[in-house]
């Protein structure tokens, strides 16, 4: 083995205070908590490799955020992940008993629904708290992409969201 030895408890340590934080983005990304240890896992696996790289920069969470969310769109670019089968199609959605959790639910689906980018934007600008900057620069694409993405998210969000509920309008 050539160069510097790997710093694995520099690794555990950084795993160890980041992983939940990354498994609740990863299942807000792919919305499967199964699924989301996957990209979790392989995206970690990643970060190993170029550890002796990752520890040495500024904001090393960036860079794991950013291959989280590569595995994450190279997985759904899998021909696999495309399908789905059913045994029997459900006559109706099953509606959960618990308040609030009906809620979170229905927004869980609206986000499944958008398209990959769209749905990336709004998990790293509203759950990660990025900025529009640091959102474009995650992305490789400019602010005013994020800006339009996010707007168009939202608004498809509202739409359905509206559109499932009779929502008095103010104005």
């Amino acid at each position: 083995m050539t160069g510097l030895p790997v710093d694995y408890e520099g690794y555990r340590e950084y795993v160890a205070a980041r992983l939940d934080p990354l498994r609740r983005t990863a299942y807000l990304l792919c919305g499967d908590w199964h699924t989301a240890d996957d990209l979790v896992s392989t995206a970690l696996v990643k970060l190993l490799r170029h550890w002796r790289r990752v520890s040495a920069m500024d904001n090393p969470d960036a860079y794991v955020r950013r291959t989280l969310l590569r595995v994450w769109l190279d997985e759904r670019r899998r021909p696999w992940r495309r399908e789905t089968s059913w045994s029997e199609v459900p006559d109706r959605a099953v509606i959960p008993a618990v308040e609030g959790t009906a809620d979170r639910l229905a927004i869980l689906a609206l986000l499944a629904e958008l398209p990959p980018r769209r749905r990336a934007v709004l998990v790293l600008r509203y759950f990660c708290d990025l900025s529009v900057e640091e959102t474009a620069q995650e992305l490789g694409c400019t602010t005013g992409t994020v800006k339009s993405q996010a707007a168009r998210a939202i608004e498809t969000l509202r739409g359905r969201l509206v559109g499932d509920k009779e929502v008095p309008t103010h104005g």
